[in-house]
């Protein structure tokens, strides 16, 4: 007992409700968590800057020559770049009828 007339057990499991190993592991999960939110984030800023490297006049600007208007309005409204044009082509747009016939 201690001065307070608590028990070892009573002191023990107080530790653990406020804390204790349980807590500890708290706190690593925690920061490898924000560890790995980290190395995300830093990943797909360097990854977003590398787009601005395809930019034809240096204004931070995809070069849309050649992009159908579907394309250019898909580009703006949800940041998708044509599979042809992320590839490296930028060549004749893609048909945007059905294919195949009877």
């Amino acid at each position: 007992m201690d001065c307070c007339g608590n028990t070892k057990e009573s002191i023990e499991k107080e530790k653990k409700v406020k804390g204790g190993k349980h807590m500890e592991t708290k706190n690593i999960m925690l920061w490898a968590v924000i560890g790995v939110l980290l190395v995300a984030t830093i990943f797909l800023t360097v990854k977003a800057s590398s787009l601005g490297a395809q930019t034809s006049d240096g204004n931070g600007k995809l070069d849309t020559t050649g992009w159908t208007s579907n394309e250019i309005m898909n580009y703006e409204m949800h940041g998708t770049i044509p599979a042809r044009v992320a590839s490296g082509g930028n060549s004749a747009p893609a048909s945007g009828g059905m294919v195949g016939g009877c």
